[in-house]
């Protein structure tokens, strides 16, 4: 009764693996056959006379063994030959040299071999759920999944698909603003699947490019039918974004596709992004045209690109270089992702004040990267750095306060004789107020002493 039982339990486990694990019926049965084939080699020294039929749609299988008849005095391998009489207590009409085939049950291998094969099984189906596991979302990567969110951690969120597959949202993927709540579903692209150990994990991204671009095709017909092509994306995930796109056929507007009436079709992307704010722009194979595109919303009055260096510089009027760069230079830093250009600012004057100092002469007293910062924000000489103002630089250049005072110090030494009488009037009215300081302390004394 044991045995039956455990055979009942092991058919059981081929049904119920074949049912959850979505293994095709192809590759399951070469799994089952390919095990139980070393059972019966184990046991009986080969498999090569074994016929196993397996049916995974009902969950059950058959092993039948051919053995050739032979005397009832010649019998040497009862795995390969049966005798005559044995033979004949099948069928009557069997004589020497025909084939015998007869079915064995499973309870012939034993209970142990049994245990064994259903624990075999188990692991060799279980791998095989992985590499299919890995196989299909090595597929998906660069597309957009949906998932339950199924537990929160620290550093990520463990995500649940429709088939109970489990997938990874790290923190550093997820938008700076993302709030999920357990049993919400949340979106992202995947990113990428690795494999360590036969255990695959699913990586997702929620602030890759490639998932605005998802969405863009989504969202937008005319890009999922290859009207517009989207040529580049620059993103700071949750903050600001710039996608160029460009259209085949001229009597499309690609930008207005992309918005839509008011903004209607661009509106679900940015709430998707948590309110990421999305310029999209015409994409153009004139460089000097298409960095200029990228730095809107500032115009822009002249542009020098050096090829070899992959670097642009860009001259504009002083009111329009706080938007060339943008809340903490967002926007001159997404243009250069988009363009891949080394964007500089430099403020377009007018008249030249023969008096200023380029800042480059000062690279034996200011290190060259602290320059290279303040001409990112529109500085190109000594003057502009100094009608900028210690804080503005600080919060636009990124630089620290002490780097800056220093940096102030330099420049301000160059124009010492136009400051003199403005510092020389501060020096004074300190040496006033210390007299006044110490007159009064004095007079304290005096009155003590007289007291």
């Amino acid at each position: 009764m044991g045995k039956k039982k455990e055979t009942i339990s092991l058919i059981d486990t081929f049904s119920e693996f074949n049912e959850l694990k979505n293994i095709d019926k192809a590759t399951l049965i070469s799994v089952l056959e390919e095990s139980f084939r070393n059972v019966i080699s184990k046991s009986n020294g080969t498999d090569e006379n074994y016929d196993i039929i397996i049916n995974p749609d009902k969950g059950d299988l058959e092993i039948w063994r051919n053995r050739v008849v032979v005397g009832d005095d010649e019998l040497e391998d009862p795995n390969l030959e049966i005798t005559l009489s044995e033979a004949q207590k099948i069928d009557q009409d069997f004589e020497v040299g025909e084939e015998v085939t007869d079915e064995v049950s499973l309870d012939h291998f034993g209970r142990r071999t049994i245990l064994n094969l259903r624990q075999t099984l188990a692991s060799k189906i279980l791998e095989l759920e992985k590499d299919n596991l890995y196989n299909k979302y090595k597929e998906k990567v660069g597309e957009i999944v949906s998932g339950e969110v199924y537990q929160i951690w620290k550093k990520e969120l463990l995500l649940l698909d429709d088939e109970h597959n489990e997938l990874i949202l790290p923190k550093t993927e997820q938008i700076p603003s993302d709030f999920f709540r357990k049993g919400e579903h949340a979106r992202a692209v995947v990113a990428r699947v690795e494999n360590k150990n036969n255990n695959p994990r699913i990586i997702l991204s929620r602030t890759s490019p490639v998932f605005l671009e998802r969405l863009f095709e989504q969202e937008i017909p005319e890009i999922a039918d290859g009207l517009i092509t989207i040529k580049g994306i620059a993103r700071i995930p949750g903050e600001r974004a710039k996608v160029a796109v460009e259209a085949y056929d001229d009597r499309i507007d690609p930008v207005g596709a992309c918005v839509g009436m008011k903004g209607f079709r661009i509106h679900g992307i940015v709430r998707e992004l948590r309110n990421e704010n999305i310029d999209v722009i015409n994409y153009t194979n004139n460089t000097n045209l298409y960095i200029q595109r990228a730095l809107s919303p500032a115009r822009i009055n002249s542009i020098t690109v050096r090829e070899e260096e992959h670097r642009a510089e860009v001259f504009l009027n002083p009111e329009e270089v706080s938007l060339a760069i943008g809340k903490g230079g967002a926007n001159i830093k997404l243009a250069s992702m988009l363009t891949g250009y080394n964007i500089e600012v430099f403020r377009d004057i007018d008249e030249v004040d023969e008096e200023d100092i380029y800042l480059d002469e000062f690279r034996d007293e200011i290190d060259g990267w602290i320059i290279d910062q303040l001409k990112r924000i529109g500085c190109s000489t000594a003057k502009n750095v100094l009608a900028m103002g210690r804080d503005r630089i600080i919060r636009e250049a990124d630089l620290e306060e002490n780097t800056v005072d220093e940096v102030l110090a330099i420049l301000s030494y160059e124009f010492e004789d136009e400051n003199a009488p403005e510092v020389m009037a501060n020096n004074e009215d300190m040496d006033a107020e210390s007299d006044v300081t110490d007159t009064g302390a004095d007079a304290e004394t005096d009155e003590g002493g007289e007291n």
